[in-house]
């Protein structure tokens, strides 16, 4: 059983990461007090919402001691002694990577995935890991072997997914980072659906080895997904960011990354994209995002409701689902496949694409948009893309059309942020996703300090 967490330690817990990483330096508690008051806070308030459900609490307790030593030692590195998530998707040696497929149920992970090793080289404090859908295919998180996760501002409500187990687990201040990936929205649509920040980073930029489909091992880059950072700051996730960017080895040994400074943005050019015909946007979030660009304009800043070289989004989506569609039927029993050539088309298209976006960004310097048209909706069961509706304004709408807007930034690899900026008039959490230019991840980070420090003002 856990120590009862003394009152310094749990009030912690309510600060983001790179508060709890300074107090820990200062001495204000010490790494095991927060690591025991985390773990007391997921034994006591996560049996209604179950976000943390492979936990390694024993092992983190270890990790917190030897950050204790650490710390007393003078080391000061980046998370020493934060305790966090990653999602289940992930390899953690000796526990459960099942992607909530019932077949992989006893598969266990032999080493940590490159992304782990580099948050505990950084001195993090892994606590478990969180629940995901089956096959990360789905804005819920529900498979048969961990149940449902719930969104801790209201449980009949989806906390979205895939990374959605983490989203929850931040919003109900279990912890104040999380390790998720993306490849649908999978980091923003949770952080749009939880109150969050999330953060998917240029195709390529983060190393995923070890976030692999279960029994596969380590194959070919994905050319859509990417891991990166869900957290409570968008300090926090740049602070994440920090910690797991860089080449892999082979390329390490001739490369070294460094990320180019974000853009000015005290008077940043954005380009406003927050309609689209036939697909709906709720007057809520229309609203949220019309502040938005109210508050950028009047801070300096020029915003933008078209330009002559956006790329034709409809085009685009054709590419993306066409990409994404083969990545997510891969294994799958009685999936039909597309020919090498076929493939090899939408990969030049997309090549294409990426040169149109370079256009665009020598012009504006990042892109507004809905993370969704919607905000977190009720649980729907059993799911049925074909088939699911959500309600919008009062009317029932298509769900599976929504993936056009995380689709965006998705298909071209190109960096885009998720942070809070609004709710609805239920009460709940509108996202904002700020695109940015490819490999600048900084600029669309840098934005969304921007307007948080404009509306503080």
């Amino acid at each position: 059983m856990p120590h009862p967490p003394n009152a310094p330690a749990d009030a912690l817990l309510d600060l983001d990461a790179c508060a709890q990483v300074a107090a820990l330096a200062r001495g204000d508690c010490s790494a095991l007090a927060l690591c025991e008051a985390a773990i007391a806070r997921i034994e006591a308030q996560d049996g209604a919402i179950n976000a943390v459900v492979v936990r390694d609490f024993e092992r983190a307790r270890s990790q917190a001691r030897a950050a204790d030593e650490a710390l007393a030692r003078g080391d000061r590195r980046p998370l020493l002694g934060l305790p966090m998530t990653v999602k289940e998707s992930f390899n953690l040696a000796g526990l459960p990577t099942t992607w909530g497929f019932e077949f992989a149920r006893k598969h266990r992970a032999e080493r940590d995935a490159l992304a782990v090793t580099r948050l505990k080289a950084a001195g993090a404090v892994i606590l478990g890991k969180t629940n995901v859908p089956v096959g990360l295919g789905d804005w819920q998180s529900v498979n048969p072997i961990y149940g449902r996760t719930r969104n801790p501002l209201d449980l009949k409500r989806t906390p979205g997914g895939s990374s959605g187990g983490g989203a929850a687990a931040l919003a109900a201040r279990f912890v104040a980072l999380e390790l998720g990936s993306d490849i649908g929205g999978s980091i923003r649509v949770p952080a749009h659906f939880c109150g969050v920040y999330g953060h998917k980073p240029s195709l390529g930029l983060l190393p995923a080895r070890g976030h692999d489909f279960p029994g596969l091992g380590s194959g070919a880059p994905n050319e859509l997904a990417v891991i990166g950072p869900l957290a409570r700051s968008v300090d926090d996730l740049e602070l994440a960011l920090s910690v797991l960017v860089g080449p892999e080895a082979p390329q390490s040994k001739a490369y070294a990354l460094q990320l180019p400074p974000a853009r000015d943005m005290a008077q940043a050019r954005c380009l406003l994209l927050d309609q689209h015909p036939g697909l709906p946007v709720s007057q809520d979030t229309q609203a949220a995002l019309q502040d938005v660009a109210n508050t950028l304009q009047a801070g300096g800043c020029t915003v933008l409701r078209s330009s002559d070289l956006l790329p034709n989004l409809q085009t685009a989506h054709q590419i993306y689902a066409g990409l994404l569609n083969t990545f997510m039927t891969r294994g799958q029993p009685g999936a039909s496949s597309i020919s090498a050539h076929e493939w090899l088309t939408l990969l030049d298209r997309r090549a294409g694409l990426q040169q149109q976006w370079q256009a665009l960004f020598e012009q504006v310097d990042v892109v507004l948009t809905p993370v969704l048209g919607c905000t977190a909706y009720p649980h729907i069961d059993p799911m049925d893309w074909a088939s699911a509706t959500v309600q919008m304004d009062g009317q029932a709408q298509p769900l599976g059309p929504q993936v056009f807007w995380p689709g965006i930034a998705t298909v071209a690899g190109l960096p885009a942020t998720s942070a809070p900026v609004g709710r609805d008039r239920d009460g709940l959490p509108i996202g904002l996703q700020v695109i940015g230019p490819m490999f600048e991840d900084l600029t669309p980070l840098a934005l969304v300090r921007r307007l948080e420090a404009l509306r503080a003002g």
